[in-house]
């Protein structure tokens, strides 16, 4: 007999608090028993936690009926691939208290444990090795670095052999058995059997880019690519989320200009803005709590269009 929808009359029937204001002349008065409203600034962060809170609801609230992937990408080396996939994947166990696995998949050894918490002792080339022994969450973990954010990294801990499209798909099928989202981090060579692994066994896709003509060029080649490949590729591509980092470098303001019509063409889904922070470009360790909150909206933001892309595509 009911026509209206019901999912959203809980949140209907919750009445929010008045905003008060809390600083200044106006939160002096609000102490007196006054009730000013917030003034200009404070009406503005108080906007920017609403969007997070948000953005980290989305986040913990997703659901799917089976474990899913992000892939980080780009042709280009040194835009950020590995820190984006860090900050994602840490933004992702943070949120939704672990079951978040980031795990290397370039071909040759890559700087995600570099960049990673921790010190390990075994990584991706003894989990390769080892893949058919792992029997529960437990064995696996020897494996990991735990990460502060409740992430888990599986990263490079010495000299390993290449990794091709067989160990890629093979250990996604274990992680996937113990956690709810994998992010892989990737090389540089879209031709490689280890990306066309991570490309198999990926839902979603996230393409970091400076503002830099050499690396927004790449990141529009793999599209084209991975648009002609067809298929999941295709699908991936055309769903790609593109982040924008700034390192700190001096930019042109005529490429600037150039990039941004670039991507404008690009066809992409989304495309987020993540601003210069010290920690990322120390290009030591990341620890998800030592970036300026303005870099944690910015992913958060990002991460919540990466969750509502994955329920889209993840049925």
């Amino acid at each position: 007999m009911l026509r209206e929808p019901l999912e959203d009359l809980g949140v209907v029937a919750t009445t929010p608090p008045p905003k008060r204001a809390t600083r200044g002349l106006r939160g002096i008065l609000a102490r007196l028993g006054f009730h000013p409203e917030p003034g200009r600034a404070e009406q503005r962060d108080l906007q920017l936690a609403e969007q997070l809170r948000r953005d980290e609801e989305t986040i913990r609230q997703a659901t799917w009926t089976r474990a899913v992937s992000v892939l980080v990408a780009n042709q280009k080396g040194g835009v950020g691939k590995t820190p984006t996939a860090i900050i994602t994947g840490g933004v992702l166990a943070a949120v939704r208290g672990g079951s978040v696995c980031i795990m290397e998949v370039s071909d040759d050894p890559g700087a995600l444990m570099f960049r990673a918490e921790g010190n390990p002792s075994r990584g991706i080339g003894e989990l390769v090795r080892d893949i058919t022994t792992i029997g529960s969450a437990g064995q696996l973990a020897g494996y990991t670095a735990p990460q502060t954010s409740f992430a888990s990294v599986i990263g490079t801990v010495g000299p390993r052999p290449r990794l091709t499209a067989d160990d890629v798909t093979a250990v996604a099928a274990v992680v996937d058995q113990y956690y709810r989202i994998r992010v892989m981090d990737s090389g540089n060579q879209p031709s490689s059997s280890a990306f066309q692994g991570a490309i198999d066994t990926a839902d979603a896709l996230i393409i970091p880019v400076f503002n830099a003509g050499d690396a927004v060029i790449e990141a529009v080649a793999l599209l084209d690519v991975l648009r002609a490949a067809g298929g999941r590729a295709e699908n991936l591509a055309n769903r790609a989320i593109i982040l924008r980092l700034t390192d700190g470098r001096p930019e042109n303001p005529k490429v600037v200009d150039r990039v941004n019509r670039i991507i404008d063409a690009a066809e992409v889904s989304h495309v987020f803005e993540i601003p210069y922070d010290a920690h990322i470009a120390e290009r030591g360790q990341i620890t998800l709590a030592h970036l300026d909150p303005r870099t944690y909206r910015a992913f958060a933001a990002a991460s919540a269009a990466v969750v509502r892309s994955l329920q889209d595509s993840v049925r």
